[in-house]
């Protein structure tokens, strides 16, 4: 069973949920930027929730099916079209043999998950489907994918067409978007007035947007604490002795434009981190178009432990909901 790509989208790549275990080594974990849209794909069609699917940025692809399948489109808004039938979305529905998957216009959101039973059957690398374009690692030859590749598909397993996510399990970042920020060990480098002017200011998104990060762009630039210039460390304010940078942390070279690291991220650097986007909001990041405006919002420990138990309560529920 196979799916033939016909035109391949602005950005189309393998995702799975990642490969952990080799950020020591400067492998990011990678995987899809909305995992929670990805679970909820791969659960609509009977897959097991780590399967590999199809991550398309912005613009959806053309795929043609050699095979029967079911399928499910998670994530972004953009209409879906089986032949000239649309589909719903965040819903199961089937594809008959030689019929194609076709795309419109995108709507609201950046990122569509296309899970198919069976699950993209690329070969792993590092016992991981994702693609990893920098390093060349999964996916199709760790590279998008592109017109006249045939992906392979997986033994599908047990699923129902029609089966849908209710509405109120399907997050998508609000207008402003909140993202909650946890400070991190470099907050006392900027001022008092530095620090309340970072959660105060309206931020919007740059189009410096991608898998490794996201840039933020017009808020007030940071005050820095005086300092003794420390050994090893460069010049500028922003920068420190080398140090590891967890995923979501949020670094301002200069002071000036925040950039939030994301799944392909680099695991360390010389740049001061004022803190850390929460995991429970990590996913919402991977739906933003540039320009959006988005709030940083600053929680403590306890509200980012709580909603990394509400969104795992959410993902129990999306469970029950298509059992």
């Amino acid at each position: 069973m196979s799916v033939k790509v016909i035109k391949p989208g602005l950005l189309t790549t393998v995702q799975d949920l990642g490969r952990p275990g080799y950020f020591h080594l400067g492998i990011p974990m990678g995987g899809a930027m909305d995992r929670l849209a990805l679970r909820a794909g791969n659960m609509l069609v009977g897959n097991d929730e780590d399967a590999a699917a199809l991550e398309a940025v912005f613009m959806g692809p053309e795929l043609a099916f050699e095979a029967d399948a079911v399928v499910a489109v998670t994530g972004a808004e953009m209409p879906i079209f089986v032949d000239d039938e649309e589909q719903q979305g965040w819903t199961a529905f089937e594809i008959k043999a030689g019929q194609v998957l076709s795309f419109g216009f995108l709507k609201s959101g950046a990122r569509a998950y296309i899970a198919i039973s069976g699950g993209i059957d690329t070969p792993p690398a590092l016992g991981s489907r994702s693609t990893y374009a920098i390093g060349a690692l999964g996916g199709v030859n760790g590279r998008a994918i592109a017109a006249e590749d045939v992906l392979p598909l997986g033994q599908a397993g047990t699923s129902k067409t029609g089966a849908t996510v209710p509405p109120e399990l399907r997050r998508g970042p609000g207008s402003p978007a909140e993202l909650r920020v946890l400070p991190g060990l470099y907050w006392h480098r900027i001022t008092e007035a530095a620090q309340e002017h970072f959660f105060e200011d309206d931020w919007t998104v740059a189009p410096e947007a991608d898998r490794m990060g996201y840039r933020f762009r017009n808020g007030r630039p940071l005050e820095f604490v005086e300092r003794e210039q420390p050994f090893g460390a460069g010049s500028d304010p922003s920068n420190i002795v080398d140090g590891c940078y967890p995923y979501g942390s949020v670094q301002v070279p200069g002071g000036t434009e925040p950039i939030v690291l994301h799944r392909d991220a680099v695991s360390g650097g010389g740049y001061f981190m004022i803190g850390t986007v929460i995991s429970a909001d990590m996913d919402l990041i991977g739906q933003l178009q540039p320009h959006v405006p988005v709030k940083f919002v600053k929680v403590d420990m306890d509200t980012a432990l709580d909603a990394r138990h509400e969104r795992a309560a959410q993902i129990d529920a999306m469970r029950a909901a298509l059992r």
